[in-house]
């Protein structure tokens, strides 16, 4: 790449923050301040990335528009309730816009960057430097014979380019330099060409603004209404954007490898569908009045499940893949240094009990709000909690996916018996058949254990582990699944504690990485959900106020537009972790309908 391209694009990726998701229901980009589009992984979430410099530098892959020459900090916002990514720039010689989007109806996957002019004339740049499986690949890029564009190839893998300004191509980079005046629209068109192929244009002006359209209308379906609208709303489309339109799975996060602490090694590919992750999600769309995204997981479920309920994984492939090994893009710098870069995840093969506990939520409130109109899937539910019935009391890694060895985690028998209980009030409500004397004994005999084994008297407070001292803020669910009561003794002294030992600056650690085996070097940021949880907690101890305060707090860490990653640095609030995550965005919408 030449130097004059490479410092263009940046020579180290932005602030996670200053990311801006734009994404179909296939794919995702992320689109830096700057402008420039530094992470696309397409046709599916998991496929391996032809930009990447989000995990190293330049030439790893980016593109970039913007300003040729000193421009202020954009301004950005999305377009109405939609994923048209919009950013202005303003130059001593006037002022442009350009709106990011990856259209809703095209045969192929693509990201349109329309470039409008708002005022003067504006001279512009553009650098485009595809570079395939994960930044390893530099193409072969050969123009189009209609002129219209350039080709990138590199095997089977390749994008398209048409652009309305002259190309140059150097060393697999293809760049212009070009004017817009107010009132002109330029629009660079980039397609996913697998094999060779050469997609069929569309008008992109027309795309952008149909894929506005059906934004707006999916949104309009929101029941949410309160103080929070607009909060709520825009994690809503965000957790949205997460669900694969095609198979009806849920990614936790379209990034893999964005560091929990700065320079560490707690770097994870989030690109896959945990249970739990998608549960959560489905909960708060549910919630806030959208069946049809539950309704086409759980089809995605039973075929994942294909008939063996005993078999259950924590997580797959978007189609239902079980083996999703885990690797290491040596090759990569790592996100400001941080490595191991991660591709695939080792803990597919984990045993978490809590994900049946999930499950069982999930699948009971999607059968209440469809009235028990349809018995599809008891034979999978049931089958589910017969699996669980042998398994509960089996040492597991837990919620947290720790990497140093099973125990008998607390909230793993709390949400095996929550799993129980929702399958039980199914069969109770709706009249399916089911051995509900065993069932309700089984139950009986999980809840008295957790109190018995994951409860310490002399903190007054449940634990982490059987055993244990140690504090896990996962027990914060404890009241919001049904356990116990949240004005239970044992409750408020759980909480209590975790305020002593887990809270650092207002905002709350998973657990105390310095004193925990998990396997891995201590050190990482607050944990955005579990700060929720809190709020939650506050609110159902009818500490209103405090509630209220914190949950506003946590929404102060929301970036420009609205997006939250995993974690925060609770000392520099800067934002860690995948971005952006669908499980902090649905512990948000927990918060906000609770609060309201």
């Amino acid at each position: 790449m030449h130097p004059d391209d490479a410092a263009f694009l940046g020579a180290e990726p932005s602030p996670i923050a200053h990311s801006g998701l734009t994404g179909p229901g296939r794919s995702a980009a992320l689109v830096s301040r700057a402008g420039t589009v530094a992470w696309l992984c397409w046709p599916r979430f998991d496929s391996p990335a032809c930009f990447a410099a989000l995990l190293g530098a330049a030439d790893q892959g980016a593109w970039r528009i913007a300003p040729d020459g000193p421009a202020a900090p954009a301004r950005r916002c999305y377009r109405g309730d939609t994923l048209l990514l919009e950013a202005r720039f303003s130059t001593p010689d006037g002022e442009v816009g350009v709106t990011d989007a990856m259209p809703t109806g095209t045969a192929q996957p693509a990201l349109v960057r329309l470039v409008e002019g708002r005022a003067g004339a504006v001279a512009m740049r553009t650098v485009l430097a595809p570079r395939f499986g994960y930044g390893a690949q530099t193409p072969d890029v050969s123009r189009l014979e209609d002129g219209s564009g350039i080709r990138a190839t590199v095997d089977a893998a390749g994008v398209v380019l048409r652009a309305p300004v002259p190309l140059e191509v150097t060393e697999g980079t293809v760049s212009a330099r070009f004017t817009v005046r107010a009132g002109e629209v330029c629009a660079f068109v980039l397609s996913d060409a697998p094999d060779g192929a050469v997609p069929s244009a569309f008008d992109p002006r027309a795309a952008v603004a149909e894929t506005g359209r059906w934004w707006e209308d999916w949104a309009a379906r929101c029941a949410y209404r309160g103080r929070d609208e607009a909060a709520v709303r825009r994690s809503l489309l965000t957790l949205k954007a997460l669900v694969h339109r095609p198979t009806g799975g849920i990614v936790a996060a379209p990034t893999t490898s964005l560091p929990e602490a700065l320079g560490g090694v707690r770097n994870w590919d989030y690109r896959f569908c945990w249970l739990r992750d998608s549960c959560l999600t489905l909960l708060a769309l549910m919630q806030a009045g959208y069946v049809e995204e539950a309704q086409a997981w759980r089809a995605w479920l039973h075929r994942s499940l294909a008939g063996r309920p005993d078999r259950m994984r924590i997580m797959y492939g978007l189609g239902g893949e079980r083996e999703l090994t885990e690797r290491q893009a040596d090759w990569l710098p790592g996100y400001l240094g941080a490595r191991p870069v991660r591709l695939g995840n080792a803990a597919h093969d984990q045993l978490q009990l809590d994900v049946f506990g999930e499950v069982g939520m999930a699948l009971h409130d999607l059968r209440a709000a469809e009235a028990g109109n349809s018995p599809d899937g008891w034979d999978t539910e049931r089958g589910l909690v017969e699996h669980l019935e042998e398994i509960w009391q089996l040492p597991d890694e837990g919620i947290w996916e720790v990497r140093g060895g099973r125990r008998r985690f607390t909230l793993s028998a709390v949400m095996a018996w929550a799993a129980l209980d929702r399958t039980i009030r199914s069969a109770e409500r709706f009249g399916l058949p089911a051995p509900l004397d065993r069932w309700r004994a089984v139950r009986t005999a999980i809840h008295a254990e957790v109190c018995r084994e994951g409860f310490d008297t002399e903190k007054n407070c449940f634990v982490q582990s059987f055993g244990s001292r140690a504090l896990d803020a996962g027990t914060l669910l404890i009241p919001q699944v049904g356990f116990l009561p949240a004005d239970d003794p044992r409750v408020r002294g759980t909480v209590a504690a975790i305020e002593r030992e887990l809270l650092v600056d207002g905002f709350v650690l998973r657990y105390d990485t310095a004193a925990a085996t998990d396997g891995l070097p201590q050190g990482e940021g607050s944990f955005l959900a579990c700060s929720f949880w809190l709020a939650d907690a506050y609110a159902m101890q009818g500490r209103a106020r405090e509630a209220r305060a914190l949950f506003d707090r946590l929404l102060a860490l929301r970036n420009d537009l609205g997006l939250l990653s995993e974690e925060v640095d609770p000392i520099s609030l800067r934002l860690l972790g995948n971005f952006p995550q669908g499980f902090s965005h649905a512990a948000l919408l927990g918060t906000a309908f609770r609060l309201t």
